[in-house]
């Protein structure tokens, strides 16, 4: 990867960056479809593992992002992709928490706060089938996250029941 390389990742997620609403995890689908399927710098395998560890390590949820840059462009590629990531989100997010303190009643204000429920929705169920596209290859480990989705979505279980039966199947060689 060269340096034009770099500034075009920097740049990509810059603008990804104002979409991500919700999170990081938000803006995955676009991210994996320009880093893997558009400049081939990294398997899809890859990008999962990455952010599989980067949402095992403790610490921001984003930090993901820092491990894709390191892996397409060294320290430099990690650097560039963390403060894509972080820097106009939180302009943006300063700017709309001042302007929604002030005008509370207003009816932008409104708009905003309802406006980017279904947003956010949206997008991380976009993430979610591309990650499960990336990892899901026989019928066990779909009918796996089939089944975590309808217990979270329908039940008030919590999730890290679901995430010890899915370590203690996968420790098994189910999935």
């Amino acid at each position: 990867m060269d340096r034009s390389d770099t500034w075009s990742m920097f740049l990509h997620f810059s603008l990804l960056s104002f979409m991500a609403i919700g999170g990081v995890s938000a803006v995955l689908p676009d991210m994996q479809r320009y880093v893997v399927e558009a400049n081939h710098w990294m398997s899809a395998k890859q990008f999962a593992d990455a952010y599989a560890l980067g949402q095992a390590a403790p610490g921001p949820n984003m930090m993901f992002v820092t491990l894709v840059g390191y892996q397409v462009g060294g320290l430099i590629g990690a650097v560039a992709t963390t403060v894509a990531l972080t820097v106009p989100p939180f302009i943006f997010t300063l700017a709309i928490t001042r302007f929604t303190a002030n005008n509370a009643d207003a009816p932008l204000a409104v708009a905003i706060r309802r406006g980017l429920a279904p947003v956010t929705i949206g997008l991380m169920l976009a993430s979610g089938w591309v990650l499960l596209r990336s990892t899901d290859h026989d019928w066990r480990s779909l009918l796996l996250t089939l089944v975590t989705v309808a217990v979270v979505t329908q039940t008030r279980y919590s999730p890290l029941w679901l995430i010890a039966l899915g370590a203690g199947l996968g420790i098994a060689g189910v999935v």
